[in-house]
């Protein structure tokens, strides 16, 4: 293992221990992120040394490269159709395992594919851990006709919601807006405390030119959290059940050297 800082550490500790539960012939939903990118990386190292065969459904071109580079069989979700899993990472999550995604860009297939899963592994760093949604910005992927409409239509819609914070901003890719793989733009709404996100989610998808929100609701069945010290609690919310674990860091050449960015 190279000398990683303590956060990778924790985001590689999650993604070993979460990479554990896919089993030979799994369809699997690969997310995005950094943290998702070490899970690929996992999944990659035991299809080549122990001969694990899965197939994987990407949530990003991003990440469809780097299953390719690894060695995960790749195919669309209409080839799959459904999935025995998905493991991706989160920007926010609550005590209720509810999450903010979108961070990476990426919220709309992640949301497809997760919800397409029978079960969704969700894997973060302890940071990660909130007692209520919000301090992230929220992202919503909106479609570029009559953005600026969308927007203003959106902070009138936040008026009503419980929520501090009522900003809305298009998201930038340096002096153009960002573009999504399915070429929309993101309005990231800086709201700081998400009181009712039920609501707000209800809310933000029927304005007209929003596309899906980073909410995240009812979809994660068990969250992996890793820490710097190589400790990982495994949290299942269906079975109510809270595993403790360590994972020993080893100085070993491996795959993950080119992934630390």
């Amino acid at each position: 293992m190279p000398d990683l800082s303590p956060l990778d550490k924790a985001k590689f500790a999650a993604a070993k221990r979460a990479a554990s539960f896919v089993e030979d012939g799994m369809r699997v939903g690969l997310g995005t992120g950094s943290t998702a990118a070490w899970l690929v990386k996992c999944l990659g190292e035991m299809v080549r040394e122990e001969g694990l065969r899965i197939t994987g459904v990407p949530t990003s071109a991003r990440t469809a490269e780097l299953a390719r580079q690894v060695g995960v069989r790749v195919v669309s979700l209409d080839e799959a159709k459904w999935l025995d899993m998905t493991i991706d990472g989160a920007d926010e999550v609550d005590g209720d395992l509810n999450l903010i995604k979108g961070g990476g860009g990426a919220l709309l297939q992640e949301k497809i594919v997760a919800t397409a899963s029978d079960q969704m592994i969700v894997i973060a760093d302890v940071s990660k851990q909130v007692e209520t949604l919000g301090s992230f910005p929220l992202p919503v992927e909106v479609i570029p006709f009559g953005w600026q409409t969308t927007k203003v239509l959106v902070e009138e819609a936040l008026i009503g919601m419980d929520v501090l914070g009522r900003d809305a901003g298009l998201r930038m890719d340096g002096d153009a807006p960002y573009v999504t793989d399915e070429g929309n733009h993101i309005l990231d709404l800086h709201l700081n405390r998400i009181g009712n996100a039920r609501q707000l989610s209800l809310v933000l998808n029927q304005i007209p030119g929003v596309v899906e929100n980073g909410l995240f609701l009812d979809i994660c069945d068990i969250l992996v959290i890793g820490h710097g010290d190589g400790r990982v609690q495994v949290r299942d919310i269906n079975e109510g059940s809270v595993e403790e674990g360590r994972l020993d860091f080893l100085e070993t050449n491996n795959l993950f050297d080119d992934i630390l960015d």
